[in-house]
């Protein structure tokens, strides 16, 4: 039997450990002194098996149980590998330029069948809902946005924004269920853009109904002239810097009786965390909000339900997506990537295998994905 990890437990080893916004400054530099060595010591296993060292994928698994535990139960101050994780920044979606780059414009003939490309579901880069008894990567994700539905309460006739809306999987899904639902969805990927116009324009898609509206953009300049009945948001606030002026944005947009549900990996730690090889391979600026965060900024929206998913469903979700990626690799590798194939290929292993490994710590019960759902003040 599990437990739930307390705040108070975790505090309990303060100064040396916990929550770093609420050290005195000797004990801060320290704490940032011991970071920057787990940072190297992160990076030069990471760096090593990306130049070739060849590790099983057993071995990188022992290691990461091994280590992430103690972290999350007694060290989690550091995993917080830049002081930008722990504050609020400038921008709403920060390095989103870089991120296209090297995540999201990818080939999408290599993320398309690594994610999962389906008649009815799309390419979803988010958690699967295992939990409820899926028997696989395409059901788990049904799973997923049916619970989405339920939280939401959607009704037919509702109008919808998507913010992020990735390859317009949850559009696509959704649309199906109620004909008279409209969606909006905005993506600053040009390429994922691409997928979705030409679903717009295939009879057998939901997105070719005519009750979807697709904008390439940038959420930092998106605007809007309608108000929405309801705003969904799923893993984009993993790269949004400022969630104050990020939510007072999102209530621009949403009528007075509407509700947002954002749904986001999150960490039950005392502070929000990173990684420092994520940052510079595959999510750059990436930061996984402290579990509180949310609810705590409650200028413009408040949180009026909010739930916690065990981090054993993103788990589940990788491995699948990592042995969707091995049985692709005769077709994939044929693709341009800007750097030598099998250097990229290393990057993402080590990168499938590093989170899919982290979200099955502790049983789940540290690193898992949160949802809210928001109303205006």
């Amino acid at each position: 039997m599990t437990t739930t990890p307390v705040l108070h437990d975790i505090e309990r080893y303060i100064p040396v450990i916990g929550d770093v916004n609420q050290k005195n400054a000797i004990a801060y530099q320290l704490t940032r002194g011991a970071v920057s060595t787990v940072n190297a010591v992160q990076m030069a296993v990471a760096e090593s098996y990306i130049n070739g060292l060849e590790v099983p994928d057993s071995v990188l698994k022992a290691l990461f149980n091994t280590c992430m535990p103690v972290f999350f139960k007694y060290f989690p101050s550091l995993l917080a590998p830049y002081d930008w994780v722990l504050k609020e920044t400038n921008q709403l979606a920060e390095g989103s330029k870089d991120l296209m780059k090297v995540q999201y414009d990818m080939p999408q003939a290599m993320l398309n069948p690594m994610l999962g490309d389906w008649d009815l579901i799309y390419p979803k880069y988010s958690m699967g809902l295992w939990q409820k008894g899926a028997a696989n990567l395409e059901e788990s994700q049904k799973h997923m946005i049916d619970d989405m539905i339920e939280k939401m309460d959607i009704q037919d006739g509702d109008n919808i924004l998507d913010f992020g809306c990735g390859w317009g999987c949850v559009a696509n899904y959704i649309l199906s269920k109620f004909p008279n639902v409209r969606f909006t969805g905005l993506n600053l990927s040009h390429w994922q853009c691409e997928y979705m116009r030409a679903k717009m324009q295939d009879p057998k898609s939901y997105l070719s109904s005519g009750r979807f509206t697709l904008y390439e953009g940038d959420m930092n300049t998106a605007e809007f002239t309608e108000k929405f009945d309801k705003i969904l948001s799923v893993g984009v606030f993993c790269h949004v810097g400022n969630l104050t002026n990020s939510f007072q944005k999102l209530a621009s947009f949403l009528k007075e009786n509407g509700v947002v549900f954002i749904h986001i990996i999150t960490v039950r730690t005392p502070n929000n965390i990173s990684s420092p090889f994520t940052h510079k391979y595959i999510f750059p600026h990436g930061r996984y909000w402290n579990y509180d965060a949310v609810p705590s900024h409650n200028k413009d929206l408040k949180t009026v339900n909010r739930w916690y998913l065990n981090g054993i469903n993103y788990h589940k979700t990788f491995a699948a997506w990592l042995e969707n990626f091995d049985a692709n690799q005769d077709y994939i590798k044929q693709l341009n990537y800007g750097i030598d194939y099998a250097r990229f290929r290393r990057i993402w292993r080590f990168y499938l295998l590093w989170l899919g490994t982290n979200f099955g710590t502790c049983d789940g019960e540290y690193n898992g994905n949160g949802q809210y759902l928001m109303v205006h003040t």
